[in-house]
């Protein structure tokens, strides 16, 4: 496939929804150890529709392209490029420069303050990309790198999640579909909380075991659903005041993953019910590089299909962005 000379984005000039722009810019060359994607879709995260608004607090440059998880082809390699060749499909890495391990200084962040995704072209270090999943199309494996490890890394990269176990799940966003069907594939069952009855029936259809609603007494619930034992891990996606009745729900020594903070960014909690429940709170910040390839190779494995609300043109970014905002049943895409 020809590529062509220019590459479209997405950029803001200052920040705001009113001040995205799509702009023509030169295609660029990889230099060394460098790859260009040529992008088939783009995944939307809550964290996109924060750094549109205001950067989320961070110190960079603008204009910047907004976007931090994506799929696509690669067009192009530079000088001593070993990890892929052009037409090898890839996803990138959220964490630029995080492969294994403890997180390393300089690690870069996709889509603000690093490279953003929403662009038909994207260059990347060749080392900020994984091989896609041979299973997923292109909308599919865009959910994997920010939403996808974010779940996999709370359960099964350090959760050590064990078949026969309980999973409590706030919501049914991408993260908490993603951790209902890891739960499913791991042999663990999963309970949901949502604040939709809507969403009832599709949760159960994707496999959850109970669906709680949001305004009842759901720690009861769990508790008595469980034979009194509580959740073996809690994946934490509102926060603030609700991490104080994720506690009420956990099982002795269980573990609750700090993930996501619609509830606010202060975190209120007993001290006795972590304390006398020997709980773990571990915070996450999606993952590595490694278990983004301990993802793909599960996904193929195991034949799991990302769950995508809604596929978006390029061109009508800011109608998926209003989705986003109101709230989906699994992931929104923008495809090129």
């Amino acid at each position: 496939m020809q590529e062509p000379r220019t590459l479209r984005r997405w950029q803001l000039f200052s920040f705001g929804r009113e001040h995205l722009e799509q702009v023509e810019q030169p295609l660029p060359a990889p230099g060394p150890g460098q790859i260009l994607v040529r992008v088939g879709a783009v995944s939307l995260n809550y964290r996109d529709l924060l750094m549109v608004r205001d950067g989320m607090g961070m110190a960079f440059d603008l204009p910047f392209t907004p976007g931090s998880d994506m799929a696509g082809t690669v067009a192009a390699v530079g000088p001593g490029v070993q990890r892929f060749a052009i037409g090898d499909r890839v996803v990138n890495t959220f964490w630029g420069g995080w492969i294994d391990g403890q997180w390393p200084t300089g690690a870069v962040l996709a889509g603000g303050p690093g490279p953003g995704m929403l662009a038909s072209h994207v260059l990347l270090d060749a080392a900020w990309a994984v091989a896609a999943p041979a299973t997923l199309d292109f909308a599919e494996a865009s959910t994997l790198p920010c939403a996808g490890l974010t779940a996999w890394f709370a359960l099964a990269e350090t959760g050590a999640l064990r078949p026969g176990q309980t999973v409590l799940i706030h919501g049914t966003g991408g993260v908490a579909l993603f951790g209902l069907q890891l739960a499913r594939l791991h042999g663990a069952r999963a309970i949901v909380i949502s604040g939709s009855e809507d969403k009832r029936a599709q949760t159960l259809a994707l496999g959850a075991s109970h669906v709680l609603m949001r305004d009842g007494d759901w720690p009861a619930e769990v508790r008595r659903f469980t034979g009194g034992r509580g959740a073996d891990h809690v994946l934490e996606l509102a926060s603030g005041p609700n991490l104080d009745r994720s506690l009420q729900a956990v099982a002795q020594g269980g573990r609750v993953s700090i993930i996501g903070m619609l509830g606010g960014e202060t975190l209120s909690a007993s001290f006795y019910a972590m304390v006398l429940g020997r709980v773990t709170v571990q915070g996450i910040g999606v993952g590595h590089r490694r278990a983004l390839e301990d993802l793909v190779r599960a996904i193929d494995a195991n034949a799991l299909k990302p769950v995508i609300a809604a596929r978006y043109a390029f061109e009508a970014l800011p109608e998926a962005l209003d989705h986003l905002a109101r709230g989906a049943f699994g992931k929104i895409v923008v495809m090129l």
